[in-house]
């Protein structure tokens, strides 16, 4: 695919015209809130992997809902000392896996956390092991449109709420430094991670790479490559529901979350993304309110985005922050 969206001086100007809910603010705080009514429960049970240059835990914690939410935090073997944290998220469909596909962060000697992300993990990668107990009201395949009906079903309020107690879990670990926490994802796992940087203010860095789950009213019409994609199918059936879904979607637009971000960034976009087009991630970056940030962007690349070529940029970055 050659370049489809906005030259790129236009996408460095580019700001979303999604609007930010009056109430966006009190929504998350109760939220969070209640999913804090319940213990955090964070447990760390040690694995035998083989491995001997890590130790590994696989992890269970409450999350939205007192629901448990599996993890796994890889350490540097023989760690005695707090040590900064990477807390990482997955793209749509992938589950947390297996260990051993996840040493790179431990490697340069952080603690590392993988939030497996409910109800996901049957689409590619080694599986998750996360489910998710709620029900919702008519949605079409997949998992954009669970609980679309309004703010407090929406699938993704569950997967956010669970991504900042991930954090709480991570840091409750004695061998980690909450001071030097950076929260990192890939695509969905991107989005993700917006979320989070904008729900917590004390985060040292946040990376989203090619992040979903942005500037939903460009994206669901720009492109027609799942998972976006999955709006407009259903919005074809449900004729009129437009406004109220877009109204639902706003609460969870990265977009939003970036405005309330206090930490120092760093994003990634490809300029031939079909999946999550560069101006829907110029538009969180463009957002992003800490003025420490810089944009990555792969000319020539689909949403595979900088791949190998971002995580060397990102361990560059990382030696500064945590």
């Amino acid at each position: 695919m050659a370049l489809f969206d906005l030259p790129l001086d236009e996408l460095r100007e580019y700001r979303s015209a999604s609007t930010v809910p009056d109430d966006f603010d009190a929504f998350w705080a109760k939220t969070l809130a209640e999913a804090r009514e319940y213990d955090l429960d964070a447990r760390f049970e040690p694995v035998d992997t083989g491995l001997s240059t890590v130790e590994v835990f696989d992890v269970t914690f409450a999350g939205f809902g007192g629901h448990p939410v599996k993890g796994w935090l890889t350490l540097p073997a023989g760690a005695d000392a707090p040590l900064a944290l990477v807390v990482e998220f997955i793209g749509y469909g992938g589950g947390r896996g297996l260990p051993h596909e996840h040493l790179l962060w431990a490697s340069t000697g952080r603690a590392h956390f993988v939030m497996d992300t409910r109800g996901q993990g049957s689409e590619w990668g080694a599986g998750g092991s996360t489910a998710d107990p709620v029900g919702g009201a008519p949605a079409y395949p997949g998992f954009m449109t669970r609980g679309i009906d309004a703010p407090q079903n929406y699938y993704y309020r569950r997967v956010f709420t669970d991504a900042v107690r991930a954090v709480e879990a991570a840091r409750s670990h004695p061998l980690t430094d909450a001071s030097r926490t950076v929260a990192i994802g890939s695509s969905q796992g991107g989005g993700i991670a917006l979320a989070v940087g904008g729900l917590i203010p004390d985060l040292a860095g946040v990376a989203p790479d090619v992040p979903f789950l942005c500037d939903f009213p460009r994206a669901t019409t720009l492109t027609d490559r799942q998972p976006y994609r999955e709006i407009g199918l259903y919005l074809r059936t449900h004729r009129g529901r437009t406004e109220e879904t877009m109204r639902t979607l706003s609460y969870f637009d990265g977009v939003h979350f970036a405005a309330r971000g206090r930490a120092p960034a760093l994003f990634s976009a490809a300029l031939e993304d079909e999946t999550c087009p560069p101006s829907t991630v110029f538009a969180a970056f463009n957002a992003w309110a800490h003025e420490d940030k810089r944009i990555e962007v792969y000319e020539f690349n689909d949403h595979e985005g900088g791949g190998p070529y971002q995580e060397a940029v990102k361990l560059r970055w990382m030696s500064a922050c945590a």
